[in-house]
């Protein structure tokens, strides 16, 4: 989305990277209405990465939860070729568009308010896993301040299956049926042959996601929703992420929706959903600032 336009609550700035296609939604709220939930603070920005497929106006009704907060959102989607072909082939290609998310914070200049995560589905998930190892390892990026995470439907751990059923759903019913089934079978090979069989060799020039996250994760605050009903992300490794995680001291909530499909929690349970998501997002604010008055405390001692 090109431009900009005001609405009474909030500005919305959308823009398009020209140079090299990538397209993202920013949202800066009214400063009334952030005054009003952040009480002089910096407001959060909350970084939103859909799911395959995702479209602009799926991903702006969970930003929405958030705008109404007073935060500041940007909305990014990674390109379908990206996270099915360009990952299944070991091309670390969205590592260069995390690199270049992490630099529209320096763009908007609020790279010193603190961040947020709210990550959908497998094909958010290997774009946060890159943003991740950024904020470990980059100079420029590590001074950062990352206060949590949310992780939706994600992650999964070599399924097949799922990647399949994520797939089917993503090309639905109006391109040719001889060609869905070609790209399926050639897909299905392909993972099967990469991630699976080849997976004990391949994994030392390209770990998958899953494996990079589990190996070296963030220590900040993380909340998963999920639900043993998605028939995409086996609830059993989303359940085992937690534990690991839990396992190395981080802080982990989690949540299991029980009945919803994949990525369809916030819309069979709209009111629990974004209640759990704004109520971490309050804690993860209130731990921040505590740490940040003690670092001061000791800086000054």
């Amino acid at each position: 989305m090109a431009g900009s336009f005001n609405t009474p609550t909030k500005n919305i700035i959308g823009k398009k990277m020209a140079d090299d296609g990538m397209d993202y939604n920013i949202v800066f709220p009214d400063a009334l209405i952030s005054e009003r939930h952040w009480h002089g603070t910096k407001e959060p920005v909350v970084i939103l990465l859909g799911w395959a497929g995702c479209k602009d106006k799926h991903l702006a009704k969970y930003s929405s939860i958030y705008n109404e907060q007073g935060c500041v959102t940007i909305c990014y989607t990674a390109p379908l070729k990206t996270v099915f072909v360009s990952e299944s082939f070991g091309y670390k290609e969205l590592s260069i568009t995390a690199h270049k998310l992490l630099e529209i914070l320096y763009d908007y200049d609020v790279e010193n308010s603190p961040i947020f995560f709210h990550v959908f589905s497998n094909g958010g998930f290997m774009l946060y896993r890159y943003m991740v190892e950024l904020l470990q390892s980059h100079k420029q990026f590590s001074t950062l301040c990352v206060v949590g995470s949310v992780v939706d439907s994600a992650p999964g751990n070599g399924n097949v299956k799922g990647a399949l059923r994520a797939l089917t759903a993503t090309l639905g019913t109006k391109i040719n049926v001889m060609l869905r089934y070609a790209l399926l079978v050639l897909f299905a090979v392909t993972v099967f042959l990469l991630r699976v069989v080849l997976y004990p060799l391949t994994k030392y020039i390209h770990k998958n996601h899953y494996d990079a996250f589990r190996d070296v994760p963030p220590t900040w605050p993380q909340l998963y929703l999920y639900s043993r009903s998605d028939q995409v992300i086996p609830y059993t490794d989303v359940e085992l992420m937690i534990q690991v995680l839990k396992g190395k001291g981080i802080p982990v909530e989690s949540f299991d929706f029980n009945t919803s499909s994949h990525v369809s929690h916030f819309c069979d349970f709209p009111e629990e959903y974004s209640g759990r998501c704004l109520a971490f997002l309050n804690n993860c604010m209130k731990d921040s600032e505590g740490t940040q008055a003690k670092r001061r405390h000791l800086i000054q001692n």
